[in-house]
């Protein structure tokens, strides 16, 4: 266990640094001006102490050990989009709301989507197991830009059940986190109806019943432990596709969170706020990952995490 743990340690810090490689490489090769329209409007001299300010004069290797030094100092450097903030300290503003609206969808997810995918395994091929797999293809579907307008016109205007926009009272989440979840719980009803289904077809499944076990019994004793298997594993990058996921969902129901920022940085040409929110999703999918090998070892006993299994 230490050893396995010790080797995918490893593992994370290696891609952390090819997606930070990376990330400066085609932020150096991105079109356009990193000053944006602001740089039209100044004089050579000033676009040049701009250009030493930032250390866009060094040579590029010496960006690049400048780049990394500050990373591993949790520098991410100032904003060229606005000078006097840094983007470490514009993460740290936005982020706790993408990351609660993020979480409230995620809990809303695995708790409607394992139970529409229970509902699904233990009725099969029956009214509720075709009904709950029609809210599935439903989620995979629609893309949230358009069901969050929808939602927004059919529960704020037509009838008038919750806010549309922004984020000051609890009812101001239900909409983004429904608006988020709804792929999410599409994706985990499938998966867990096909785990669920998987497992009840094994042979030791066929012993328990031949036993005289309840039903009861096999599901929640048998069944569900080794059916939730596969959903653990893929819980990880749900997670982080969630958080990421808010980009869209905060622009439609104007959500303070990291998503304008993002949107915004592209638009500008804001290379440092670009790598910045790059690096910073990477490292939370990289951690989050990592934890989710750890877990599933913990989960399954029968994994041999000494051999790296």
């Amino acid at each position: 266990m230490i050893k396995f743990t010790i080797r995918r340690f490893a593992y994370m810090l290696i891609t952390l640094w090819l997606i930070a490689t990376l990330t400066f490489v085609l932020m150096k090769n991105l079109p356009g001006d990193p000053f944006g329209e602001a740089s039209q409007k100044l004089s050579p001299e000033n676009k040049m102490l701009l250009i030493q300010q930032y250390g866009l004069d060094k040579p590029m290797w010496q960006q690049y050990v400048k780049f990394m030094n500050d990373i591993l100092h949790g520098d991410l450097g100032v904003s060229f989009q606005f000078p006097t903030r840094h983007v470490t300290d514009i993460i740290a503003q936005g982020f706790p709301v993408s990351l609660e609206l993020g979480l409230i969808s995620l809990a809303f997810a695995i708790v409607v989507g394992l139970i529409l995918g229970l509902i699904a395994a233990l009725n099969h091929n029956k009214t509720l197991d075709y009904s709950a797999m029609f809210i599935a293809v439903l989620g995979v579907s629609i893309p949230s830009f358009v069901l969050g307008p929808l939602l927004a016109w059919l529960f704020a205007v037509h009838w008038k059940i919750f806010p549309a926009a922004l984020w000051t009272t609890p009812e101001h989440r239900i909409l983004p986190a429904l608006t988020l979840s709804f792929g999410t719980i599409a994706i985990l009803a499938r998966m867990m109806r096909t785990s669920m289904l998987d497992v009840l077809n094994q042979d030791y499944m066929k012993t328990a019943r031949a036993k005289g076990l309840t039903r009861n019994s096999i599901v929640w004793k048998h069944t569900l432990r080794n059916a939730i298997l596969p959903v653990v594993t893929i819980l990880g990058p749900i997670f982080v596709n969630v958080i990421t996921g808010t980009l869209v969902v905060e622009q439609i129901f104007a959500v303070p969170g990291l998503g304008k920022q993002f949107v915004t940085s592209v638009y500008s040409n804001d290379y440092t706020m670009i790598a910045g929110l790059t690096i910073f999703y990477s490292v939370i999918l990289v951690v989050v990952l990592f934890i989710t090998d750890i877990l599933y070892g913990i989960i399954d006993p029968r994994i041999r995490l000494g051999k790296g299994r």
